[in-house]
C-alpha cells in the first residue's frame, strides 16, 4: 500500500519496486528498491518534470526531509523530486552484518558485487519505465555524481539534464592514483586544522598515547585504537567539521580519582562516528567504485606506506586519515568482522565491469552542470578537471567557497546556481 503524507507544504508518496539482483539473470533473486516522491502540495496535480536525487556514499540512503528547505526547496520550484534509496540502503533491501548473516562468505561476496553504480543506475531506469516517465533530470552528490557519469555513459537518452556536486570521478586509471592525490589533500587539511587550533596537536597526541597505553573500550565493547581515532579525520573535509572536532577534543579527558580518563561522552561520539558499523557498503565497496577490469587490492592501505606521517608512534606528530578504508577495520570494528572474508575477496576481484564510456562522454549531448570544489578532500580537483576535459556539453562552476558537503550546507544557493547555468547551456 502506497504511503502518502504531508508536511511543511510538501506531499510525500512512497514507491516500492521489486527488481532483479542481477539484471543479466532477471529470473533469479529479487530485491526491493524504495523511493520517496516529493512535490509541493499546490503542485500535486501539475505536469512537472522529474528530478532524481542520487545520494553520496556509497552505502547511504537518500535524505529524509523534515522541512521544505535547502537544495530540495530549490529543486521543488521546478521539479517533482524522487529521493532514491540506492540498493542496499535505507528501505531498499538494506545491507548490514545482520541481513547478510544467513549467507556464507562466498555468497556474501557474490551478492555484494551487484551493488555498484551500474546496478544503481539500472534500478533508476527500471523505476523510470515503471512510472512511465519518458525522461528525467538527475542530481548527483559525491558518489551520486559517479552514478550520474555512468548514467550519461550508458543511458543518455533517458536524461534531460545532469546536475553534479562534488562528484566528478576519474573515468580511467587505478584507484592508487586517487589515493595518492587524496592523501596529499588530507595532509593539507591536517596542517590547516592544527594551524587553526594550536592546542589540538597536543590534545590528539595525548589521546593517541593514552590509547596505546590503555585498553580503552567504546560503548559497544569494542577496543578503541589509534587507527580508529585517525578515521575521525573524515570530518576535515566537511564545512564546519574542523571546529566541531576541536570542541570534542577539548573535552575528551575527564578526571577520575585524580587520574585522566577518556570520557564516556567522547567515546560514545567516537562510536557514532563509525558509520561503517551501520552502513558497511561504504567500507566493503568504497574502493570498487574506482575499479574497472582490475582489483583494488586494498589500494588505500598500500598507498599509505608512501605517506609514513600517518603511521603514528610516540614522540611524533599526529595526523588524521580521511575517507580511506583499510583491511584492519574488518578485524577491529565489531559489525564489520562477520564480513571480513567477503571484503578480502572483493578487494581481490579483478573482473569488475566498465563504469564509464569515454567515447560516449566525448559525444555527450545532455546538458551537464557541475559544482567542483577546489579544496575538496574527498574528490580530487585535478582528477575532476581531467574528466571534465573529456566531457562534451558540460559547464563547470569552480569554487573554493564550499567543502565537499556544500550541497548540505548551502544547497539552495548551489542548486540555484547550477540550474541557472543549465538554462544557459
Amino acid at each position: 500500500m502506497q504511503e502518502v503524507y504531508k508536511s511543511d507544504g510538501l506531499l510525500f508518496k512512497s514507491h516500492c519496486f521489486t527488481v532483479p539482483l542481477n539484471y543479466n539473470d532477471s529470473h533469479q533473486e529479487k530485491i526491493t528498491v524504495y523511493a520517496r516522491e516529493v512535490v509541493k502540495q499546490d503542485h500535486e496535480h501539475n505536469d512537472l518534470p522529474w528530478l532524481v536525487y542520487l545520494q553520496g556514499g556509497p552505502g547511504f540512503p537518500s535524505p529524509r526531509p523534515t522541512s521544505n528547505s535547502g537544495w530540495l526547496k530549490q529543486a521543488l520550484t521546478k521539479y517533482r523530486v524522487l529521493l532514491l534509496d540506492q540498493r542496499g540502503t535505507g528501505k531498499s533491501s538494506p545491507i548490514s552484518h545482520q541481513t547478510l548473516s544467513d549467507k556464507t562468505s562466498e555468497q556474501q561476496t557474490e551478492y555484494l558485487s551487484y551493488f555498484r553504480a551500474n546496478n544503481i543506475v539500472k534500478d533508476a531506469e527500471f523505476i523510470r519505465e515503471a512510472l512511465n516517465i519518458k525522461q528525467w533530470a538527475i542530481l548527483g552528490q559525491s558518489f551520486g555524481g559517479f552514478c550520474a557519469l555512468h548514467y550519461l555513459s550508458y543511458y543518455p537518452e533517458s536524461l534531460t539534464r545532469a546536475y553534479l556536486t562534488g562528484g566528478i570521478p576519474p573515468i580511467t586509471g587505478h584507484a592508487d592514483n586517487v589515493y595518492r592525490a587524496t592523501y596529499k589533500r588530507v595532509l593539507a587539511k591536517n596542517n590547516g586544522f592544527f594551524s587553526r587550533f594550536p592546542n589540538a596537536q597536543q590534545q590528539c597526541v595525548d589521546i593517541a598515547n593514552f590509547l596505546l597505553d590503555n585498553d580503552v573500550r567504546l560503548p559497544n565493547g569494542q577496543r578503541f585504537t589509534v587507527e580508529q581515532f585517525q578515521l575521525w579525520g573524515i570530518n576535515l573535509g566537511r564545512g564546519g567539521g574542523d571546529l566541531a572536532m576541536y570542541y570534542i577534543l577539548d573535552e575528551a579527558f575527564i578526571d577520575v580519582g585524580g587520574k585522566p580518563e577518556l570520557s564516556y561522552s567522547f567515546l560514545n561520539q567516537m562510536l557514532l562516528e563509525q558509520s561503517y558499523q551501520t552502513n558497511p557498503i561504504y567500507a566493503i565497496l568504497h574502493e570498487s567504485i574506482y575499479c574497472q577490469h582490475e582489483a583494488s587490492n586494498w589500494s588505500a592501505q598500500r598507498v599509505r606506506s608512501e605517506y609514513p606521517q600517518f603511521n603514528y608512534a610516540k614522540g611524533e606528530d599526529f595526523f588524521f586519515t580521511g575517507e580511506m578504508v583499510y583491511p584492519w577495520m574488518f578485524d577491529q570494528l565489531h559489525c564489520l568482522q562477520p564480513l571480513k572474508v567477503a571484503a578480502e575477496l572483493l578487494a581481490a576481484k579483478d573482473d569488475w565491469s566498465s563504469l564509464y564510456d569515454a567515447q560516449q562522454l566525448v559525444n555527450n549531448t545532455v546538458p551537464v552542470v557541475a559544482a567542483v570544489y577546489v579544496d575538496d578532500m574527498y574528490v580530487d580537483y585535478d582528477l575532476s578537471c581531467q574528466t571534465v576535459a573529456g566531457l562534451k556539453h558540460a559547464k563547470v562552476w569552480v569554487t573554493n567557497e564550499y567543502e565537499h558537503n556544500g550541497l548540505g550546507v548551502a544547497g539552495d544557493v548551489i542548486l540555484s546556481k547550477l540550474m541557472t547555468l543549465a538554462d544557459n547551456l
